[in-house]
């Protein structure tokens, strides 16, 4: 399951990075602008992680998630806090490896292995071509796999930036215990999600504001109302005490919200 990262790095030019990276020889073009709900659909289909999408990914949540840069800066300085010497970092729905860049830029980590997962093979593939072009990319593993069906072990730090949103919820309670499951004492989970608002009126409100956001940064109404009924029972938002009492009953032992803007919430959980 896929996932929310960008681009928003310059390139090094250094040598392709190693293992599932190494195929890549040279730089990726960049991410293309997202215009993908610009003109009126002929019929309605569900929102996926397909080539069209992996090709303007970066623009389309930088575009459609409020603080998602501060997120992803965040995400190496959390993660270096945590990190054990020699255990893994994962990435759960890595897309373009945005979140992984910004942990490799972290001494504290450089000891750690560094795997991306994503089950969009397109994703992947622009993964590949863009992390090759950082000198931080040669830590990185990417894989193709199935958050649901994943085996995790010796997980310092595991992320999740939104992408939990998209596993249906009567599998989110399985998902987080086997990642609790792979932790240790201490370790941390970054979560960040969509939230809902139990004040309905406040909710209605924020998400308002979330599509004036949208506006500001160039998107159409069109472009919102398409993308909106693409996402319908695709991304289910939950409120983040529904998040906070799963988090309690998998075993983490204290989490809260280090970081909200409108209704993006991103959750820091410790095992």
């Amino acid at each position: 399951m896929t996932h929310k990262d960008s681009a928003g790095q310059a390139p090094t030019n250094e040598a392709p990075v190693q293992g599932e990276c190494a195929e890549v020889t040279r730089p990726s073009p960049g991410p293309l602008r997202d215009q993908l709900f610009a003109e009126p659909l002929s019929e309605r289909g569900l929102f996926s992680f397909n080539e069209a999408v992996a090709s303007v990914f970066p623009d389309m949540i930088n575009r459609s998630v409020p603080g998602y840069t501060t997120v992803v800066s965040m995400t190496g300085v959390l993660a270096a806090r945590h990190a054990r010497p020699n255990a893994n970092i994962y990435d759960l729905g890595c897309s373009w490896g945005a979140s992984l860049l910004s942990v490799a830029k972290e001494p504290a980590c450089r000891s750690c292995q560094l795997i991306g997962i994503d089950n969009s093979e397109a994703m992947l593939s622009a993964a590949r071509a863009h992390i090759a072009q950082f000198s931080e990319g040669k830590q990185i593993t990417l894989q193709a796999g199935d958050i649901a069906d994943l085996q995790l072990a010796d997980a310092s730090v595991v992320i999740m930036n939104y992408t939990l949103q998209f596993i249906p919820i009567a599998q989110r309670n399985t998902v987080l215990r086997r990642i609790r499951e792979a932790m240790s004492p201490g370790d941390v989970m970054i979560l960040s999600e969509k939230i809902t608002l139990q004040d309905t009126e406040l909710n209605r409100h924020l998400v308002d504001l979330h599509h004036d956001f949208k506006r500001q940064q160039g998107y159409s109404d069109l472009e919102i109302s398409q993308k909106r009924d693409a996402l319908e029972n695709v991304l289910i938002p939950e409120t983040r005490e529904a998040h906070f009492e799963r988090l309690r009953q998998v075993g983490f032992s204290r989490c809260d919200v280090w970081f909200q803007c409108l209704n993006f919430a991103s959750i820091i959980a410790i095992a």
